[in-house]
């Protein structure tokens, strides 16, 4: 699912070890939408997660997704995620709905978390678009049990496209709802955010044109505790026009990107062992520090500061600014 302004930390060897799940219910939540429910091998049970977290889902196809978590963190025997069919669909999303059935066995990452919630803020608000209600389902649950001030606003083409919209009214919060078909094809987005107060903590996972009008308001009306989470990469993986040295500080090998390909490509195809997920800067499995040299930065998982001390970037979209980069890999 997945910018984020609290980003994973960098691990210094790469996680190799995946969950092995079985699919044991797939339900119909809206027009387009479907939940997946996994559950883990018999006799065992997933990891714990925290609201915002999510998962890679490891395709037999040989795709690698990510997906957000949206049902409760206190689910130790099941991880639930909400999957679009996707217009323009990569084939990920496609494959899940057309081939994923009841009973299969895959293979899924632990849980990641780019977006993780703040419990004790004074008041949450809570902003959706689409499928982007699954790591903000998964936050409502927490704070309506830890009894926290809460409200959502939630926005959908209509209604028949709204996913979990029974399970968002049983939890009992404040919710706005605004259905494109029904109150105009755009919320009012700044005048939401003008009235609401302004110690509060603002969340927002959807659609770019949603996201990045939260930002732009956010930014406006002076607002400081902003957290957001993009499915969508906002920029295209960087190829080099000109070739680039890569030095490997761990295996002590040096490589070479040329023209037309990325660096994740370059590793990979060199055998280097880069964990990596949604090949377009969102999911942050692949975040490797940097040691030497000037990535050019093309993700959307990095915080600001990150991306100003060019000591970590990721290896699936960005590239390099200079003539050579030294990675701890």
């Amino acid at each position: 699912m997945l910018v984020v302004y609290h980003p994973p930390r960098v691990r210094n060897k790469p996680e190799t070890t995946q969950l092995r799940a079985t699919v044991h219910a797939i339900r119909h939540e809206a027009q387009r939408v479907i939940s997946v429910e996994l559950r883990p091998q018999f006799g065992s049970t997933f990891p714990a997660f925290e609201p915002g977290a999510h998962i890679d889902l490891h395709l037999p196809n040989g795709m690698i997704r990510s997906y957000s978590l949206c049902n409760s963190a206190e689910d130790n025997d099941r991880y639930v995620i909400g999957v679009l069919n996707v217009e323009d669909s990569r084939g990920g999303s496609r494959y899940v709905h057309e081939h994923l059935r009841v009973g299969a066995r895959i293979e899924i990452s632990k849980p990641r978390n780019n977006f993780p919630l703040r419990e004790d803020a004074v008041h949450t608000v809570l902003i959706a678009g689409g499928v982007g209600i699954t790591p903000i389902l998964a936050m409502a649950r927490r704070l309506r049990a830890l009894g926290r001030s809460v409200e959502l606003l939630y926005c959908a083409r209509s209604r028949r496209e709204a996913a979990f919209a029974e399970e968002i009214d049983a939890l009992g919060l404040e919710v706005k709802w605004h259905f494109n078909d029904e109150h105009g094809e755009r919320v009012d987005l700044v005048q939401f955010l003008a009235t609401r107060r302004c110690d509060a903590h603002f969340y927002a996972c959807g659609p770019t044109p949603m996201l990045d009008d939260f930002e732009r308001h956010c930014s406006e009306l002076g607002l400081t505790h902003v957290h957001l989470e993009r499915f969508v990469a906002r920029s295209a993986p960087a190829q080099t026009k000109k070739p680039y040295r890569i030095e490997l500080s761990r295996s002590g090998r040096s490589l070479e990107v040329v023209p037309g390909k990325t660096l994740l490509q370059t590793l990979l195809d060199a055998g280097i062992d880069v964990q990596h997920g949604c090949t377009q800067g969102l999911c942050g499995t692949c975040k490797t520090r940097v040691l030497s040299g000037e990535p050019d930065h093309r993700d959307t998982v990095l915080s600001a500061s990150e991306r100003e001390s060019n000591t970590v970037m990721t290896v699936c979209v960005s590239g390099c600014k200079g003539e050579s980069l030294v990675l701890d890999l």
